[in-house]
């Protein structure tokens, strides 16, 4: 059998939720039901955080960093060298443009 020169498999990341959680113990799972049959009226949110309306920005490339899928895409040939003409990293470069424009333009629209 010929010996293939190919990288190994990358490793799949777990989920995030996967690493910092951990499962509900039957203490606080009664605790909680205690509190879903309780009308809210009855419920102290006093010692509750006050919540901002607007979500703040997630910080992409500090504690979260999305997974990347190559693809395979077609772009006009001045728009690839312009790309191209900002340095080695003109890969990063079109990622965080495609980005910006992706949260400038919620879902929807």
């Amino acid at each position: 059998m010929k010996k293939r020169n190919a990288s190994s498999q990358r490793e799949k990341r777990p989920p995030v939720s996967a690493l910092f959680t951990r499962p509900v113990g039957k203490r606080e799972r009664r605790e909680f039901e205690a509190l879903a049959r309780m009308p809210d009226s009855a419920i102290d949110f006093s010692d509750a955080p006050a919540v901002n309306a607007l979500r703040p920005q997630v910080h992409v490339g500090r504690f979260y960093r999305p997974l990347k899928q190559q693809i395979s895409i077609r772009v006009g040939a001045d728009v690839l060298a312009w790309f191209r003409s900002r340095g080695k990293k003109y890969q990063t470069y079109l990622n965080a443009v495609l980005r910006r424009e992706m949260q400038a333009r919620p879902k929807g629209r």
